[in-house]
């Protein structure tokens, strides 16, 4: 049975249980678990992670921990009653566990390591509390390490600032508002800004002098020095070092290593140096030989200076190299470092080039204890420490110091009888009063041990030395009196033995008689002259003579003796014990000198204040000591020296000895009847203020008051314990006068008189530091009203001096900060004096920060949910009395400029954060009645209008996201709790007094507007939290989203008719709420929509206005990440299921439709914006968008503003042709006008005109970036016209030169030809502007199949690449997947008159091959019925796919949308016409390059020639002739006899070629490859057998018509011979030269197609390589197969041909060689042969489109030719087509062409419904330069059909490389018997005319007068060459007059100027 749990509450799982039993609960180590019940070892409970999931699970896998239960019952609460810190560190952990992972996802591995660090400190650190062994100490020590990890982890991951206190977070409800602030402040300020420490040490550590000449022992000394006050600042730190120049003791560090203590801030500046002064021990010269003499001497060496501002950086200076500077006079070497710091350095000489001292420095900051335990190594280590000269900047009490500094000056000696002056040592010695020298107390330096004497160093020969050496003499204080020092001077010989010999000495006292020590100063001595053998051990002797100049004791004459002789030096003490002041000595022994008390009182305030501070409780007590003795006398005195003493320790030097003044006064003062008299003087004081004229000493009288009542409380209390309480009422009357006086003088105002505002002011500053000592004595109460009179004595009058008022407010704080007011009787007392001051200082705006300080105190002392009497009460108090002005000042200083400085914007955020905290207090500790009352209070509704709009204002204020920092959540949720509270107060009152005819639209509007932004809110966003985090805030607060947004529909459903006022303003606001991902909110939004559309529908009979407002509001939303696609099904659901019984219902089911249409193309569009880079799926995505908002919206702002987006996408993805199709579309907008247009976007202010010149520019300029300079340069026409028609001739002149740079660029620079891909987008996971739909696609530059396949699939990285060509079914278009459907397309040219055009460089041709086309196709090949093992040629059909698109490419995007696709079929017979016209196509055009010299490389046609001769001799062509010349095959196909006869000729035709091709390629063929060419004449001979052909001659006629380069022509009007498809008959047919398109590679083979088709879908690549190695002919014969390996077709070109040699690897890679074009694809006219660089030509287009039939069975379309007398011209007509003229761009002129009916062998399948194709259908004849097979034209037999139209391709791939342009040759020929019109025939399909073509075209489909080309362009053949016999053909007439061309030669006419369209 269960059983609820009484103890068992929380535990932590410590196994992990997977719950597969029934209930059961699925845990995992390390859960926290919360138990309902238990049953027989097992638990019922819930995961605290998913407490919404309850289960079973073993009683054994968790461990019970303690917790306190809340709300006992279904919804108890359970908190773990562990330490607080333990239970942040647990939840903290958790969070940083996931979000570590995500930065070894996301690479952030130093991160990601230094946190793994802190979490394993941080868990061995909570391992140490659990333990709980931990001293109070270091429990504290680890809880301070533990929360510091916690926050600098919290700040690296971006989370939330922890409020704690004393190391555990604080629950915001426990404390008042302004506490929670200054918590959070206090612990941003910590993580901002670091404390500016103000001591520094330097550490300085020796490592090596490195010099060449060492060899002798050194001393180094380092000291600071200050060149400011050219005077040393430290003791010195003395090392010595070995002869190498290193230390002498490294084993102990403290020997070399040394901190230079106590610096002041004011002493870390350039001018302060280190000096290193280095002396060597040797002998007298440096360079003196070994045995000259053994004594040793301190000589000079060198000397070093650093400036310190090189170590402020803050950087360790590591073997720091110090140049040293060695001193070559020796009588400067005192100043060597001065002169050095001076840059006077040039008189000294370096020690070495790379001679320097080695040091190591490094600058620390903070006081000298933070530094032991920082650096504790350096200290463990040892480390000597070199103090400053002198105290520190800060005394401390206790400090004990005796130490004297003696400087050794300098000398003045005479010669003493010898020829050069004297080399002296100066040895110095301390003496005791006994007359024996004291051991050990002269210290040369920290770092070295001290020493019993002392040696200065020698300067060699010279009588004026000058030392300057710094001594430390330490001496104890009892060794001090009768103590002296002896200086003894000697001569050191530089002779043989190097003695010294004694020549004088001079001593001086340290203490003279009196008890004073030696003045601090320079002392002249005398020097006493002695001889060498004189004893000085007998003190006695000598210290009875004078010892200084101007001190002679008695009337000693010897002393003048050695008046010739001086010796300097300079003392300084610095004792806590010994004095040099005689006054101080004189104080200190009044009672000795009685008379003297007055003298000495008086020199008191002259007397150094450390000699003071130093007996201070010695002058304490004789101060008081005097007191008592005689207060008549000197109790004025007395008073006035308390008050100097006490003043001195204001002073921040002194200020740590008040602890000793107040140990004083506790302990050891004992003046139980001073209080009179200090009360008697201090009133007597005060009563003079207001008359005293000067007022410096009452002001010093009334800065020490504190202290004087301290005197006073304590001297009553002694009072009070000797008499038992006597004199009480006395006592106070005394204070109550005394107080009385001081009320008096406050309240005078100044009038003028600076010197009484400063005296109150004084008085104010210390005031408040009285009240603890009054308390000592009195009530609370009477303390407070003492208080309350004193305060309340102020003047208020706001115009008085500042500085008083802000003294005022101060002396307010410390009140409020001070004990008596924490006391909430008093407090009741205080509060309105406070309150009233206050109000005044907000009003007039002034001192700010005091008074938010004041305030946020009295709010901390306010507990939050008090509900004592009091507290209640003084509520009351603070919202009468501060509210209203609190909302106001928040206003003004929110609303001011914020300052610049970062200081002063700091100050500046304080003191508004602190404001607003108070106002949040006030608001959380009103209650009900509290709200009533204010509400009415208000006396009209206009004052509580203004209080609404005003509170309304502060609130959107605090909401601002800059209020707080952005890691304040905790503030931030507290602040929104607050708000929405007295929102829901407030609304009251806005229903009851402000609806019906009360209405106020502005403070409705301030309501909404106010709620909206709350909602909105960043930290209210809970999606966005960490489970754990949202969770937190649920549980405390819930989700004040939901609670605004009910009160919002309330509010909003008690508006009635006023809604009116509201609509269209709040459908955005509204809107931006409903877009929240939060159901609840969404829920109770969205039908306020509804309401919306009802009420503007009853208004206007339209809810137009809602429609733009939700679709101008949707799209700048949704751009900013809101809103997802389940909110657009919601919107969706909710709004229709609303107006399902509504009359509008249609037109709003309309509205709703449009809304969610573009709520889906918005969220594709933010979808693909997404991704990092730009790619197709954003621009189409925009592309999509763009459309929308022009066809369905009508939008033009955003129309415009999407065209920006996309262009500069383009930009950014370098498609410069479609980013200035783009900007077309703007352009287009535009007119040549003057009207002005505002700013947009990036353009200024500007005229339409300027404008659209700039747009046009820029258009130009990314078309010339693009290479589409032809667009380019019509634009440029453009804007040329009207720079013309204003007579800008300037800029006429530049719009000319960059035409004409243009056409330059055309003719002089290569263009790649970019591969098309057609791309299916299937499943329903794909976006909706790509989902089940296709688009053809312009590749980049170089891309071929395989990488754009792999392109998609990286865009698309979870499409599926479909592995077929075929149409997916419906289950693939309905999956919940995506498919990508990828093969190559061949693009189809509309115009065709250019590419067909004689003499048109390939340069300029080939721009209209790739640009402006709409239509496109691919082949597939397939066997129909039985497939022919023996020759599959009789069954291989071709199925032919043509895709319309809905725009031209290139346009806007890489890619376009499928309008429309055609499906026909091509039978065998038609497959193998067009491979034949294809290859002799190709072969003339290599002839013709060969002839013209074009190639440099004849290899391309020996190839050529080759593969075509060697297929056909060993049984190539006779596939052909077996499949289609049989007789079978004619029987049962009579349909076929033209297309038979027509295969016939083309064979012929082959033959005629070749023997032209071989005469040409023997004029031109190398000497080494001979051998080859006659093999090559050898099979053609063979060939022309296997086909019945013995001589041409026999049945063609020769004419003397010539090739246009020099061959032979065949003329057309040659006699007719018949010939029968079984051999009887000769067909008639074309001069064999006569056909157009030129092709690039040397090969088409029939076989490669079906092999292409799978290398299509599987996206291989297949090279010339893998061609040739399914074939190994590199050039096999127009006749082999075109169809090779599919999986059913198997390779079926014939055996001889697949046996037939290899060329070179050079030959089989032709097109590899080749750049003019990046597309393996079979070539055309429109591709033309690439070929290697050196081979790189123009080529000529020639020929005729169409055959001339001479069978009578033709229907007159399919006769329809114009025979011409020149084979190699350009048969132009022109196409009439009824497009409009305005506007447009003109395209190059198009021939007219006659319509053909389709061949019924062919099938046409009609994929789209549109009734025709976008472009018109065209025919040519083409051909396969590749072994590739795919595209085959039959311009005899389909000259115009749409559904035969079209370049073949056998799949996915092949479509880059395997496919030709149908467009190579004429489509269209008009036969001589023709008497049809130009115009197209009747069957002929025309572009629907309301297809107008896209706005951005920069074509116009306009009819152009045609300008046909000259009849003949021959050249007189040339003697090599045989010429062949003519074709037998009809004869043909010779009149053209009424063809459609000129048939006379004639210069070709200048194109007309073409216009741009109206953009």
């Amino acid at each position: 049975m269960w059983i609820p749990t009484e103890h068992e509450k929380y535990g932590v799982v410590i196994a992990s249980f997977r719950g597969t039993v029934p209930y059961g609960l699925s845990l995992e180590i390390g859960d926290t678990v919360q138990i309902l019940e238990k049953c027989d070892g097992w638990y019922r409970g819930f995961a605290l992670k998913n407490p919404n999931i309850k289960g079973i699970f073993p009683s054994s896998y968790v461990h019970l921990k303690n917790a306190c239960v809340k709300n006992k019952g279904q919804f108890e609460m359970v908190i773990p009653t562990e330490d607080s810190v333990i239970t942040e560190m647990t939840s903290t952990l958790r969070d940083w566990g996931t979000m570590w992972k995500q930065l070894y996802v996301r690479n952030e591995g130093d991160l990601f390591h230094r946190l793994w660090h802190i979490m394993n400190e941080i868990l061995d650190l909570r391992r140490q509390v659990l333990v709980g062994h931990l001293t109070h100490d270091r429990m504290k020590d680890v809880k301070r390490h533990i929360t510091a990890r916690l926050d600098w982890g919290n700040e690296q991951l971006g989370l939330d600032l922890v409020p704690r206190k004393e190391y555990a977070m604080v629950d915001p409800e426990d404390i008042s508002i302004t506490e929670l602030y200054r918590l959070m402040e206090h612990r941003h300020r910590k993580k901002d800004t670091p404390v500016q420490a103000s001591c520094h040490h330097l550490f300085v550590q020796m490592k090596s002098l490195m010099c060449s000449n060492l060899g002798e022992e050194l001393e180094v000394i380092f000291s600071l020095f200050d060149s400011k006050e050219n005077r040393p600042i430290s003791e010195r730190f003395f090392l010595r070092l070995n002869r190498n120049g290193l230390p002498k003791a490294p084993d102990k560090p403290e020997r070399h290593c040394s901190l230079f203590v106590d610096l002041g801030s004011s002493e870390l500046r350039k001018d302060i140096y280190i000096t290193v002064h280095i002396i060597r021990i040797g002998r007298m010269g440096a360079g003196e030989k070994k045995n000259a003499c053994s004594v040793q001497y301190r000589r000079p060496f060198g000397c070093a200076v650093l400036s310190i501002a090189d170590l402020l950086a803050g950087e360790t200076k590591d073997d720091l190299i110090l140049k040293v500077y060695m001193c070559n006079t020796e009588s400067e070497w005192y100043q060597i470092h001065e002169n050095i710091i001076k840059k006077l350095n040039a008189r000294y000489n370096l020690t070495g080039s790379n001679a320097g001292l080695a040091v190591s420095l490094q600058l620390l900051h903070g006081d000298i204890e933070q530094i032991r335990r920082e650096y504790s190594s350096v200290f463990s280590h040892g480390v000597s420490i070199t103090r400053k000269l002198g105290f520190s900047n800060i005394i401390m009490p206790g400090e004990m110091r005796n130490d004297l500094y003696i400087t050794i000056e300098r000398g003045e000696f005479e010669k003493g009888g010898k020829s050069v002056a004297r080399n002296v040592e100066v040895t110095m010695f301390i003496v005791d009063s006994s007359g024996l020298p004291l051991k050990d107390f002269i210290s040369f330096g920290s770092g070295e041990p001290p020493a019993s004497e002392y040696h200065s160093f020698v300067l060699y020969h010279n009588n004026s030395p000058r030392w300057s050496e710094l001594l430390k003499l330490p001496i104890p204080v009892d060794k001090f009196r009768g103590a002296h020092i002896r200086f003894e001077f000697r001569h050191c010989s530089t002779k043989e033995k190097g003695e010294k010999k004694l020549f004088g000495f001079s001593f001086v006292p340290l203490m003279q008689e009196d008890g004073r020590t030696l003045p601090d100063g320079t002392h002249e001595l005398i020097v006493h002259k002695c001889e060498e053998n004189t004893n000085l051990q007998d003190t006695t002797r000598y210290l009875k003579l004078p010892f200084s100049k101007g001190i002679f004791l008695g009337n000693n004459n010897q002393a003048m003796k050695a008046t010739k002789e001086s010796f300097w030096i300079t003392s300084f003490l610095c004792s806590t014990k010994l004095t040099q002041n005689g006054d101080m000595l004189d104080l200190l022994k009044w009672r000795t000198h009685p008379d003297k008390i007055t003298g000495c009182l008086s020199k008191l305030k002259e007397i150094d204040g450390s000699e003071i501070v130093k007996f201070l409780q010695d002058t304490l007590d004789t101060l008081f000591g005097i007191l008592d003795e005689n207060s008549q006398k000197y109790g004025s005195k007395v008073f006035d020296s308390l008050v100097h003493i006490i003043n001195l320790l204001q002073d921040s030097k002194f200020h740590h000895f008040k602890p000793v003044m107040d140990t004083y006064i506790e302990s050891h003062f004992a003046g139980a009847l001073a209080y009179r008299d200090l009360i008697k003087v201090l009133k007597w004081y005060v009563d003079r203020i207001t008359e005293a004229e000067r007022q410096e000493h009452i002001q010093e009288v009334l800065k020490a008051q504190e202290y004087i009542f301290k005197y006073i409380v304590q001297s009553r209390r002694l009072f009070s314990l000797a008499t038992g309480g006597q004199n009480e009422d006395e006592f106070r009357c005394c204070i109550q006068e005394l107080l009385m006086s001081v009320r008096f003088f406050l309240s005078q105002e100044s009038k003028g008189s600076r010197a009484l505002s400063q005296s109150q002011a004084v008085f104010l500053s210390s005031f408040p530091a009285v009240y603890s000592e009054l308390l000592k004595l009195f009530d609370v109460r009477e303390v407070a009203n003492l208080v309350q009179d004193t305060l309340g004595s102020l003047p208020t009058i706001m115009h008085v001096d500042d500085s008083l008022q802000a003294i005022k407010l101060q002396c307010i704080g410390k009140t409020v900060e001070s004990q008596l007011y924490t006391n909430p009787d008093s407090r009741y007392i205080l509060l309105p004096v406070v309150l009233h001051h206050l109000h005044i200082h907000l009003q007039e705006q002034k001192d700010l920060i005091m008074c938010a300080r004041i305030l946020s105190n009295v709010f901390c002392l306010i507990k939050k949910n008090s509900s004592e009497k009091s507290v209640l009460e003084e509520i009351d108090v603070i919202v009468a009395s501060l509210l209203d002005i609190l909302l106001r000042t928040i206003l003004e200083i929110t609303s001011r400029p914020q300052p610049s400085s970062s200081a002063m914007r700091l100050q500046f955020q304080d003191v508004t954060g602190e404001f607003v905290a108070c106002l949040l207090s006030l608001l959380r500790q009103m209650t009900d009645r509290h709200y009533q009352q204010l509400l009415d209070s208000f006396n009209t509704k206009e004052d509580l209008r203004d209080f609404l709009l005003q509170i309304f204002t502060v609130f959107r204020i605090l909401i601002r996201p800059e209020m707080f920092p952005k890691d304040w959540t905790v503030m931030r949720l507290v602040a929104n709790n607050v708000i929405i509270t007295t929102v829901l107060y407030l609304s009251d009152a806005l229903r009851k007094n402000f609806l019906n005819e009360n209405f106020d639209y502005k403070i409705w509007d301030s309501y909404f507007y106010l709620a909206v932004i709350f909602i909105n809110q960043l930290c209210l966003q809970l999606e966005m939290f960490t489970p754990s985090k949202k969770k937190k805030v649920l549980e405390k607060y819930g989700d004040m989203r939901v609670t605004m947004g009910c009160e919002i529909f309330s509010m909003w459903q008690n508006l009635g008719e006023h809604k009116l006022h509201f609509i269209p303003a709040l459908i955005g606001p509204f809107l931006e709420v409903t877009l929240i991902p939060q159901p609840d909110l969404r829920n109770v939004m969205i039908p306020i929509f509804h309401d919306m559309m009802d009420w503007e529908q009853r208004r206007s009979g339209n809810f137009k206005q809602v429609e733009a407002k939700l679709i101008d509001k949707l799209d700048s939303l949704m751009s900013e990440g809101k809103g997802d696609e389940t909110y657009r099904e919601l919107f969706n659901s909710i709004l229709l299921k609303k107006i399902e019984r509504e009359t509008w219902r249609e037109s709003g089911v309309s509205l709703i439709a449009t809304v969610t249409r573009l709520m889906e193309r918005l969220l594709d569009y933010r979808d693909c914006m997404k991704m990092g880079e730009v790619d197709g799926k954003k621009i189409g995505c925009t592309v999509s968008l763009l459309n929308f908002y022009k066809t369905e919206l009508n939008k033009e702002e955003m129309y415009i503003r999407y065209i920006h987006k996309l262009y500069d996408l383009h930009l950014k993805a370098q498609n410069f042709t479609e980013a200035a199709y783009t900007l077309l579309l703007y352009d287009e907008l535009l007119e040549w006008s003057d009207r002005p247009l505002r700013e947009f976007l990036t353009y200024p202010m500007q005229t339409e005109w300027q404008r659209k010149e700039h747009l046009h520019l820029t258009i130009i300029q990314n078309f010339d970036r693009g290479k589409c300079w032809e667009n380019g340069i019509i634009l440029c026409r453009k804007i040329a016209e009207q720079y013309e028609s204003y007579y800008d001739y300037r800029n006429l002149s530049k719009m000319r030169m960059m035409e004409a740079s243009l056409y330059d660029k055309i003719m002089d620079q290569q263009r790649l030809e970019p591969e098309f891909f057609r791309v299916g987008f299937y499943g329903k996971k794909f976006p909706f502007f790509l989902r089940n739909k296709e688009f053809v696609c312009r590749g980049h530059d170089y891309e071929r199949l395989e990488a754009f396949q792999q392109r998609m699939l990286n865009e698309f990285p979870h499409a599926i690449a479909m592995q077929h060509a075929n149409q997916p079914d419906e289950t693939i278009f309905q999956a919940e997947a995506q498919y990508l459907q990828i093969y190559a397309v061949t693009p189809i040219p509309e115009s065709q008159e250019v590419l067909q055009r004689e003499g048109v460089p390939d340069n300029i041709k080939s721009f209209y091959k790739v640009n402006h086309i709409w239509k496109f196709r691919y082949d597939r090949p397939f066997h129909k019925g039985t497939k022919d093992k023996e020759n599959e040629f009789k069954s291989l059909w071709v199925e032919r796919t043509s895709l319309y698109l809905v725009q031209s490419l290139p346009g806007i995007s890489r890619w376009f949308e499928v309008e429309k696709r055609e499906v026909v079929e091509m039978s065998p017979l038609e497959n193998a016409i067009e491979v034949l016209e294809n290859k002799n196509q190709q072969l003339k055009t290599l002839i013709s390059q060969c002839q013209t010299r074009q190639m440099q490389n004849i290899n391309p046609l020996t190839m050529c020639l080759n593969g075509v001769i060697d297929a056909a001799v060993n049984g190539g062509v006779s596939r052909y002739q077996e499949a289609f010349f049989v007789k079978e095959y004619i029987l049962s196909h009579p349909e076929d006899g033209e297309k038979i006869a027509r295969l016939r000729e083309l064979m012929l035709e082959q033959a005629q070629i070749l023997e032209f091709g071989l005469a040409v390629h023997e004029k031109f063929v190398p000497q080494d490859m001979r051998p080859l060419h006659k093999k090559l004449v050898d099979q053609f001979f063979v060939m022309k057998s296997s086909l019945g052909i013995q001589e041409f001659s026999a049945c063609i006629q020769a004419s003397p018509v010539h090739f246009p380069n020099g061959s032979p022509r065949v003329c057309r009007n040659s006699a007719p011979a018949s010939m029968s498809p079984d051999g009887t008959r000769v067909i008639p047919r074309r001069s064999p030269l006569s056909y157009p398109a030129v092709n690039r590679y040397s090969s088409s083979s029939l076989s490669s197609q079906a092999s292409a088709e799978v290398s299509n879908i599987t996206g291989q690549s297949e090279s010339s390589d893998e061609v040739f190695n399914m074939q190994p002919s590199p050039s096999t014969s127009s006749l082999s197969s075109t169809h090779s390996a599919s999986p059913n077709v198997t390779s079926s070109a014939p055996s001889s041909a697949r046996a037939s040699p290899l060329l070179s690897d050079k030959h089989k890679h032709s097109r590899e060689n080749s750049c003019l074009s990046p597309r393996e694809r079979p070539c055309s006219a429109i591709y033309p042969t690439p070929v290697e660089p050196s081979q790189r030509m123009l080529f000529n287009h020639i020929g005729d489109g169409a055959l001339p039939r001479s069978d009578p069975n033709l229907s007159a379309p399919e006769k329809a030719v114009n025979p011409t007398p020149s084979s190699w011209s350009l048969d132009s007509g022109k196409e009439a087509k009824n497009m409009s003229d305005s506007g447009k761009l003109i395209s190059p002129p198009v021939p007219p062409r006659p319509t053909q009916t389709a061949s019924p062998a062919r099938h046409t399948t009609a994929v789209s419904p549109s009734p025709a194709g976008r472009s018109p259908m065209k025919q040519g004849s083409v051909q396969s330069f590749t072994p590739s097979p795919v595209e085959y034209h039959s311009p005899g037999l389909t000259s115009n059909s749409p559904v035969l139209s079209g370049s073949y391709s056998s799949g996915i791939s092949s479509l880059s490389r395997c496919s030709t342009s149908e467009t190579s040759g004429f489509e269209n020929q008009v036969n001589e018997q023709s008497a049809a019109a130009p115009g197209p025939g009747p069957e002929e399909p025309v572009r629907k005319e309301s297809k107008t073509p896209p706005p951005y075209s920069v074509y116009e489909r306009t009819l152009r007068r045609p300008v046909p080309l000259p009849h003949s362009l021959s050249i007189p053949v040339a003697a090599e060459p045989p010429a062949l016999p003519p074709k037998p053909l009809a004869a043909r007439p010779g009149h053209l007059e009424n063809g459609t061309r000129r048939t006379e030669p004639g210069p070709r006419p200048r194109p007309l100027p073409r216009k741009v369209s109206q953009l």
